[in-house]
């Protein structure tokens, strides 16, 4: 009998891992920009996609008898290098009520959530750090407001801005980009935008929301990240930082779609998150519950996305 790989010999809990895949903290936008691709195994490469989808071809008539021309779109790139992230979770007997009993579904999973939600704060400022990086842009993609210029001030045009962005866009990956993920400041500022809100004056009494700002801006999404972070030598008292800050980001998403030229991915190890089945640790007292991650984000199509640097 051939031996098991460490995958194959961890004890899984079916139930608290299905519990696990299904969970998402609302405030986190991350995955709702690199969507999640879940790929079988570890050694598989990066898509990265070129211009044939849309390059005008000129020999695609075939004489009788003659070779049919072929195409591949999309192409392997660099190896996907995973990161596994891994952390317990601790239900204290005191908490769950019986000494040495393992606890209830419920309270496991409220445990679970919790340390996912850790981790899940790091993939989000990891993917905030990468996709608000300038550096991973070419100067038709990215733009720094300052001044007037920018969308806190009552003078500036954002619609201008973000029709000029989606042509951008559009002239180099053939789509028009359809979502806009913007942080809280950035919201604001355009929720209060004597331009915008002069827009929806005569049509609604309510304040302005995404979905209005979206058919403003003729977008199929505008999402708000809302998480904050702290580092970890930080007291309880600083102030939390807004992961997104103060820029914009527009971009095309194509779903699980891997032959269209997408903006990015988070490459995921199929079968991940996982529990494992808890065990007793009698020194503290606690079941454990060892939850693991195997992700990693991916820009595979900067030209699919448009950055508003300092949009507030």
């Amino acid at each position: 009998m051939p031996a098991m790989n460490s995958r194959q010999a961890q004890v899984i809990d079916p139930i608290l891992s299905t519990q696990a895949r299904g969970y998402t903290n609302q405030e986190f936008i991350g995955h709702r920009i690199l969507p999640f691709a879940d790929i079988p195994n570890r050694s598989m490469k990066v898509i990265r996609f070129g211009k044939d989808a849309f390059r005008r071809y000129m020999n695609t008539r075939r004489a009788p008898g003659a070779e049919t021309m072929r195409l591949q779109f999309g192409y392997a790139s660099d190896p996907v290098a995973l990161t596994q992230e891994a952390l317990e979770a601790l239900v204290p007997d005191e908490i769950s009520g019986d000494a040495q009993r393992v606890p209830g579904i419920d309270l496991a999973s409220v445990s679970i959530n919790a340390v996912q939600d850790i981790i899940g704060l790091g993939r989000e400022v990891e993917i905030a750090g990468m996709v608000r990086n300038a550096a991973n842009y070419d100067a038709n993609h990215k733009v720094a407001l300052a001044g007037a210029d920018k969308w806190s001030d009552p003078d500036s045009d954002p619609a201008k801005d973000v029709r000029e962005a989606r042509e951008a866009v559009r002239r180099s990956i053939g789509r028009y980009p359809n979502v806009l993920a913007i942080g809280p400041d950035v919201f604001n500022a355009l929720s209060e935008h004597p331009k915008i809100t002069a827009r929806f004056v005569h049509t609604s009494s309510d304040s302005v929301t995404e979905a209005m700002l979206a058919k403003y801006f003729n977008l199929d999404e505008v999402i708000v990240g809302k998480a904050v972070a702290l580092p970890d030598t930080a007291a309880d008292t600083d102030l939390a930082d807004d992961v997104w800050g103060n820029d914009a980001l527009l971009f095309y998403r194509a779903g699980s779609n891997f032959l269209v030229p997408a903006f990015g991915y988070t490459y995921r190890l199929s079968g991940y998150p996982l529990v494992e089945q808890p065990y007793y640790e009698r020194n503290r007292k606690s079941w454990a519950y060892p939850v693991t991650e195997e992700y990693r984000p991916y820009v595979t199509g900067a030209e699919g996305g448009f950055l508003f640097q300092g949009a507030a």
